[in-house]
């Protein structure tokens, strides 16, 4: 299936998009960008030149994407949230003259499988965001989020591990010393996970 833009929509000519994907009101597709199969891009969202989505990733209205951004298959943007790409962001140098493209460092972001950002998030440049993960609505993300984890705030704190369904998940026993995984479980499949020992530990002891 062929992929769909609306008549409102700007897609420059070197954007890549894969079969049926989706571009809606206003949204703006820069050159040098991927669109994986089956991804869909909502109402004013901007994905800047070189951003990489995966497949069957969902964009709500309005977010903000920019170059050195990489989102694996399956991740969830909600509305309004925003990815940076600059640690020291200026207008201008130091004697006054307006910044150009060889005046800043680009700092990357990696989005993994599945992971989900929450509404009116802010994603700050240099971090990994895990597979599953789950950042809640209006958490400043400022380090790495490990697989499964839930983080909420400013910035955001991991809160609890969560299941590929979104439930918070049991542990199924401490880990032993030295071991570099926990298991968990989810309540309502009963499907375990292995979860990162060190982010695990940070939270129940």
């Amino acid at each position: 299936m062929a992929a769909r833009i609306h008549s409102t929509a700007q897609v420059a000519p070197g954007a890549e998009l894969g079969e049926g994907v989706s571009v809606w009101q206003f949204a703006q597709v820069r050159e040098g960008s991927k669109l994986g199969a089956g991804s869909i891009v909502g109402m004013g969202t901007y994905i800047d030149a070189g951003v990489i989505v995966g497949k069957n990733c969902k964009f709500q209205n309005h977010v903000a994407t920019y170059l050195g951004l990489e989102l694996e298959d399956g991740v969830f943007c909600g509305p309004c949230c925003v990815f940076t790409n600059d640690l020291f962001p200026r207008a201008i140098n130091a004697d006054g003259s307006l910044k150009g493209a060889s005046d800043w460092t680009l700092t990357k972001t990696l989005v993994k499988y599945g992971a989900a950002i929450g509404a009116n998030s802010t994603i700050v440049c240099g971090t990994t965001i895990g597979r599953w993960a789950l950042v809640g609505s209006g958490s400043v993300v400022t380090k790495d989020v490990p697989d499964f984890g839930l983080v909420r705030g400013n910035p955001a704190r991991l809160a609890a591990f969560v299941s590929p369904r979104g439930k918070k998940m049991e542990t199924v026993a401490p880990p032993k010393e030295g071991a570099a995984t926990v298991t968990m479980r989810c309540p309502e499949s009963g499907d375990t996970y292995e979860v990162d020992a060190a982010a695990w530990r940070t939270l129940f002891t």
